[in-house]
């Protein structure tokens, strides 16, 4: 009975997808209802020790509340300097000038870098920025695969309950310089409060649940948040533990209510029952380049995907094959590509990696590699040689190949063709 369960939420999940850029359109695709090698499905419950890479999560989710100074160099904390170099267009799709960034150069306040030293912790979800400021930095809005969502301003997204240690203020005062677990930037002053050694010694309590469904609202006496899979809570005398700011910007620990169907203790079992689950909290999930309005791009999705059972990813694409064991197959053609996956990925424990581009292998299916990716588009061109896109925008499962039956598709610049290396976690 157990077993027929997981079968059918995995043919739910899969037969619920609307991707109509695949060869045969995903919402078609069924799976017998007998064993999970219908589906040439291969995992690995045991491919890590859960308690011990649960422990260096957590380890690095407090990271910042131990540091002494920030990691980055001033060289690495200033790299968005480097867009002055490039034509920039502004929410407005006007140019970006000169003195646009050397204002927004001069309000960094650099010459601060690590003299504030504060701890602190988000209050809510935020963006975190490349500038401190809300505007955004678009290439040529005018151009194929530019405009929205590309702001790149927008360096990540920081979940509520945010251990985060603050470099230094901007001239403005509206924005403090942060470094999170896994990346640095920008955050407005309104998101964030300061914690001292009483408040981390109470919100630290050991014992942690995560959160396991996405953006459901969360309250304490007014509504705090629409929480994303993979947001932690300390746990204290059966309630959860969110921090809200005073009026001194100071941090205060509030104890809310959270349904059981939402949350679960930290980490949650790697079986395939959990996968299923966290899987289709995340399906169809529209796109966020770095977050952006509160969703998703592929380096997160993969990241979420995996914090719920206690396995830390990095935050960006590149850096994600840092965390498993990597085989370069970018000489291979399409055909052995396709071959090399089938054979040694495992699903749900191995990553597909092209340049800009990270994704989830799920298994095969009528003897082709699926995966499960967040992703915004395709790039396709007409007989005239015009460059156009073909919109997904949100998580989905694709081939390798998605678009594959659009009339423009060309397979040597498919994604397929772009895959540089696989990585087994």
């Amino acid at each position: 009975m157990r077993n027929n369960k997981l079968f059918i939420y995995l043919t739910i999940l899969i037969i619920s997808l609307f991707f109509n850029a695949c060869t045969s359109s995903i919402s078609n695709i069924t799976i017998k209802d007998k064993k999970l090698s219908d589906l040439n499905y291969r995992a690995n419950d045991n491919f890590m020790n859960q308690k011990k890479e649960a422990s260096k999560f957590l380890d690095k989710y407090f990271r910042p509340w131990n540091q002494e100074e920030m990691i980055s160099s001033m060289d690495d904390a200033t790299w968005g300097f480097k867009y002055r170099l490039k034509d920039i267009y502004l929410e407005n799709h006007n140019k970006a000038s000169q003195s646009w960034f050397s204002k927004q150069i001069d309000n960094s306040n650099f010459q601060k870098y690590n003299q504030v030293l504060k701890k602190a912790i988000s209050i809510r979800n935020t963006n975190v920025r490349v500038f401190p400021t809300k505007s955004v930095m678009f290439l040529n809005p005018n151009k194929q695969g530019e405009g929205f969502p590309f702001d790149y301003n927008q360096n990540s997204l920081l979940k509520i309950n945010s251990p985060i240690l603050i470099s230094h203020f901007s001239k403005d005062k509206a924005w403090a310089y942060m470094q999170a677990s896994s990346f640095a930037g920008w955050v407005s002053i309104n998101d964030i409060a300061f914690v001292n050694d009483d408040f981390i010694k109470e919100f630290q309590t050991n014992s942690y649940e995560i959160a396991i469904k996405e953006k459901f609202a969360l309250y304490d006496r007014i509504f705090r948040e629409f929480i994303k899979v993979g947001t932690l809570f300390p746990k204290k005398d059966g309630k959860y533990l969110i921090a809200r700011a005073d009026y001194n910007q100071n941090a205060l620990i509030s104890e809310v209510s959270i349904k059981k169907e939402n949350i679960s203790k930290f980490p949650i079992v790697f079986n395939t029952e959990n996968r299923i689950k966290i899987a289709r909290a995340l399906m169809n999930e529209p796109y966020g380049w770095g977050g952006l309005m509160n969703n998703r791009d592929c380096s997160s999705f993969t990241r979420d995907f995996f914090a719920p059972f206690g396995k830390y990813l990095k935050r960006n694409s590149k850096a994600q094959t840092d965390n498993g064991k990597v085989y370069d197959i970018s000489k291979l053609s399409n055909k052995e590509k396709q071959e090399y996956i089938k054979q040694k990925a495992i699903a749900f424990s191995t990553l597909i990696y092209l340049k800009g581009h990270i994704m989830l292998y799920v298994g095969v299916k009528d003897n082709e590699p699926l995966v499960m990716h967040n992703i915004w588009s395709i790039r396709l061109k007409n007989n005239e040689g015009k460059e156009y896109r073909h919109i997904i925008g949100k998580t989905s499962i694709t081939t390798l190949e998605p678009a594959r039956e659009q009339k423009d598709f060309n397979p040597q610049k498919s994604l397929l063709s772009k895959i540089q290396a696989i990585v087994i976690l």
